[in-house]
């Protein structure tokens, strides 16, 4: 019930492992980081699975039997996403954690890690933000729904420990990005969107793109590789009913982070500000002691993964 690192380390040796959401962003950086362990992968589609689907999800785990479980699977999106399907982010997001959580205590799974997102926490919280602000404050509206679902998973994953032991951990990670990610406008997160407008105006030879709002928030950001590599390393080290911050502990603000992005794209011209559009929370850092706690640092540089994300963009993704 301790919030402390596991005092015998859960070996993934020969264990059957599933990925829930293995073509995500996150699901398939894990499934590349767990190629260096010793371990038989299970993964299924939506098309043979939907994870919405109480009855689907119990058939089938009843019939494959994981011994571990990663829960990277749901639905995401940027802020405009968030406010224009608020009802898809909250019911959505409910059903696949609550089908896997308690399907996993059913079949007996020795252990699961449920993947929250750094926005379960308060708009106003101290920064930087530790795991037991959580609920002390409320929560940034723009994109209030999700968060409300990921902070039941959490509870999900304590409740199934207090009452019936079960080995469910939680991570909250901060804002993530890398290969794989989604460049969709409507629905992507700020670097991929970033990324995407400073390409266009750079092939179109435009003088200038513009961003939403301000420009003055400040966020952190994690490459998905770092962030497979802390998910594994929390499977096999941590055991404990509180949620653990996965984050680099570095922010800067968005304009910052604009002009690394254009500078990575080639981009010379200006960049414009819409400041009737929406910052949403002014800061979100996470405290990242409790991790580092546990013998784990990320090794990417923002600087390095913005030149390899944007290789892959130009690589595999608008060739695909």
């Amino acid at each position: 019930m301790s919030g402390n690192a596991n005092k015998t380390p859960y070996s993934l040796k020969g264990k059957k492992v599933w990925i829930a959401g293995h073509r995500g962003m996150v699901g398939s950086a894990l499934t590349r980081r767990l190629q260096q362990e010793d371990c038989e992968f299970l993964t299924v589609t939506r098309q043979e699975v939907e994870l919405t689907r109480q009855d689907q999800v119990e058939r089938w785990m009843a019939d494959v039997r994981p011994d571990a479980v990663f829960v990277p699977a749901a639905k995401v999106g940027g802020i405009h996403a968030n406010d224009i399907y608020p009802a898809e982010f909250i019911y959505q997001n409910l059903m696949i954690e609550s089908n896997i959580i308690n399907t996993a205590h059913k079949v007996g799974v020795e252990k699961l890690l449920f993947l929250g997102s750094s926005c379960i926490y308060p708009k106003r919280a101290p920064q930087p933000m530790t795991e037991d602000v959580l609920l002390t404050g409320a929560l940034e509206p723009t994109n209030e729904w999700y968060a409300i679902a990921k902070i039941a998973g959490i509870k999900l994953c304590q409740a199934y420990r207090k009452q019936y032991g079960c080995d469910f951990i939680s991570a909250m990670p901060t804002n993530l990005y890398g290969t794989g990610d989604n460049f969709d406008l409507e629905t992507s997160h700020v670097i991929p969107a970033l990324m995407r407008k400073a390409h266009d105006a750079r092939v179109n030879g435009d003088n200038s793109f513009m961003i939403w709002g301000t420009g003055s928030p400040k966020r952190e950001f994690l490459h998905v590789d770092d962030a497979a590599d802390a998910l594994v390393h929390m499977m096999v080290h941590y055991s404990g009913d509180q949620h653990v911050n996965v984050g680099s502990g570095e922010d800067l603000s968005i304009f910052e982070l604009t002009q690394m992005v254009a500078k990575v794209v080639g981009f010379t011209g200006d960049i414009t500000k819409d400041s009737s559009k929406p910052d949403g929370t002014p800061r979100k850092l996470m405290s990242i002691d409790r991790l580092k706690a546990m013998g784990w640092s990320p090794k990417i540089s923002l600087e390095e993964g913005l030149a390899s994300t944007y290789q892959w963009y130009t690589d595999v993704y608008l060739k695909g």
